[in-house]
């Protein structure tokens, strides 16, 4: 009772499609002007449906110049395990690494593989494409949103959001589980975080030791978002304007990236590109529990707006909107998909 009391006064666990409501009426206005439902797939010309349903992950990161991600790779459907070590093993990939579907859905799926073992579950168990990726060494992320129209070099940053992890930490008394229950966001992972840790959560950790349980910013596995764009700088803005003009047809999205220090972020030093998203990128700031519904009402308006007026003039310059038929395919293959990752 007490955590669904949490989730029907914070806004943030509520069911994007309720959320969305007044948004799918701006959708729809959007479509009628441009004559097509599937406008989005031409704000990023080169990422498949403009990055908002059943686009790659690995495709994507071919497209980034290598020094901004972690050693990647693509492991298909079947692959034998003896397959899969001898993959890793040339790309010098090392213990522990990250695992996640190559197509993807709000974290689901995404795991850290800390053993041989812990490789072979994941990839017996998976039944789709994936790519094993290198952990990042930085220890703080933040998702940054990045907007530029076709014709011109300049882009801008229209949004920051922090993200804390999931971490505990010890007094000495309570069990794992019990510290995780102490924290309502932390609690609401529970169910996931038993399959994963099993009697390790019933261990005492000790006083002022911490552990972190999700080692990725995803909201829908606890991470705390908080907004930072108050940390937008014209030296930050130039630096990942630099990066993004480097990916060709990359227009409008988001970027989840890990790095050191923020100074260092500013100047192009020690950071990582975890992930680049495409039409489907939220403006994940709105989730800080400071802000209101209206607010992110607000944001996500001026978002689609973007994605909208970058469309119309990528159309103009001759890239094509997804036809009806072709796009309505691509969307019943994506709840196919997402299915499979939702019950992975």
């Amino acid at each position: 009772m007490k955590l669904l009391l949490h989730k029907v006064t914070h806004w943030e666990y509520w069911p994007f499609q309720v959320v969305y409501i007044p948004i799918y009426f701006l959708w729809a206005f959007y479509a009628v002007k441009a004559k097509s439902i599937f406008f989005f797939n031409a704000s990023n010309p080169t990422i498949k449906n403009g990055g908002f349903i059943m686009e790659s992950k690995k495709a994507i990161y071919n497209l980034i110049p290598q020094q901004y991600y972690p050693k990647t790779e693509l492991i298909k459907e079947g692959t034998a395990v003896v397959e899969i070590k001898a993959i890793i093993e040339q790309s010098n990939i090392r213990y522990p690494f990250i695992a996640k579907p190559d197509v993807g859905l709000r974290g689901s799926g995404v795991k850290k593989i800390n053993t041989i073992e812990d490789l072979e579950q994941y990839a017996l168990k998976a039944n789709f494409d994936f790519v094993v990726q290198d952990l990042i060494p930085f220890q703080n992320e933040v998702g940054i949103f990045y907007v530029r129209y076709p014709n011109e070099k300049k882009g801008k940053i229209t949004g920051i959001v922090s993200k804390e992890f999931l971490i505990v930490t010890g007094n000495g008394v309570a069990t794992v589980e019990e510290l995780i229950k102490a924290n309502p966001r932390y609690e609401l992972q529970l169910k996931v975080l038993k399959k994963e840790y099993g009697n390790t959560l019933l261990e005492v950790l000790p006083k002022g030791e911490k552990l972190n349980l999700v080692p990725y910013g995803n909201h829908a596995r606890g991470a705390k978002f908080i907004d930072g764009s108050h940390w937008i700088t014209e030296k930050l803005e130039d630096t990942i304007n630099e990066m993004c003009l480097q990916i060709p047809g990359f227009f409008f999205g988001r970027m989840d990236v890990m790095y050191n220090t923020f100074e260092e972020l500013e100047n192009g030093k020690n950071f990582a590109v975890v992930e680049l998203n495409g039409a489907a990128s939220e403006p994940t700031h709105i989730y800080d529990p400071r802000h209101s519904l209206f607010f992110a009402w607000k944001e996500l308006a001026r978002h689609i707006t973007y994605m909208y007026e970058i469309s119309v003039e990528n159309n103009r310059n001759g890239v094509p909107y997804l036809e009806h038929k072709a796009g309505m395919k691509e969307y019943r293959m994506h709840l196919e998909q997402s299915n499979k990752i939702v019950n992975f």
